[in-house]
């Protein structure tokens, strides 16, 4: 039986993805607008019903990708090593994602990765939907970081640094999606992209005090 179910698991992986890689190139091809899900469908060779049972809206059979890391900086936090900071925990979690070229990070010059990207962000409603499972990894990291706070109010403070957190993140992707649509190989911008993180977050760390002056705190 655990045999079957394995089998049976790994073909709903393959159809899901097939469905989804179908729905990406026709929305790459034609815009996103001017393909409808009945397209999809008849392209993945899938009933609607089929294929509405792994993606619910026309949005998740792009953001899906992003939904899939929903959960990864809380559990970085929850099953980071005994006498590392939450932080730090995190932290390194980035710069290994930079070193891997992971694609949430920004830094990554493969060609369909930047199409990809580039379809999402020159797309109102893919864009409010990253803006969703932002918002839900935001939520999941605060309760992450809840347990790690030994402080009055540590509901406000964990949604606070989560905030800061998820943000943080986001800004350095950015920045590193930028340079890279600008022309430069990742490889060129790596060194960058890692003392911008260094920088980031260290500045979660220490707050504003440093960088600052003194004339404008």
């Amino acid at each position: 039986m655990g045999g079957t179910m394995g089998l049976r698991e790994r073909k709903k992986q393959r159809t899901r993805a097939a469905i989804s890689e179908t729905a990406i190139r026709l929305f790459l091809r034609h815009g996103f607008d001017q393909v409808s899900v009945a397209d999809v469908a008849a392209e993945a060779e899938v009933s609607k019903p089929t294929l509405f049972r792994y993606f619910p809206t026309k949005e998740d059979l792009v953001v899906h990708r992003f939904a899939d890391h929903e959960t990864e900086a809380a559990t970085t936090v929850r099953e980071r090593e005994p006498g590392t900071s939450a932080l730090d925990a995190l932290h390194r979690k980035f710069v290994d994602g930079l070193d891997a070229r992971d694609p949430i990070t920004g830094l990554c010059d493969n060609a369909d990765v930047l199409a990809f990207h580039g379809l999402v962000r020159s797309t109102p409603a893919l864009v409010a939907r990253v803006g969703e499972y932002m918002a839900r990894s935001e939520e999941a990291l605060a309760q992450a970081l809840r347990d790690t706070l030994e402080t009055e109010r540590p509901e406000v403070t964990a949604r606070l640094l989560a905030g800061q957190v998820v943000a943080t993140e986001r800004i350095l992707a950015l920045a590193n999606w930028e340079r890279i649509v600008a022309g430069r190989t990742a490889d060129d911008v790596h060194p960058e992209a890692v003392g911008d993180a260094d920088r980031a977050f260290s500045l979660l760390r220490d707050g504003l005090r440093e960088g600052v002056r003194p004339d404008a705190a």
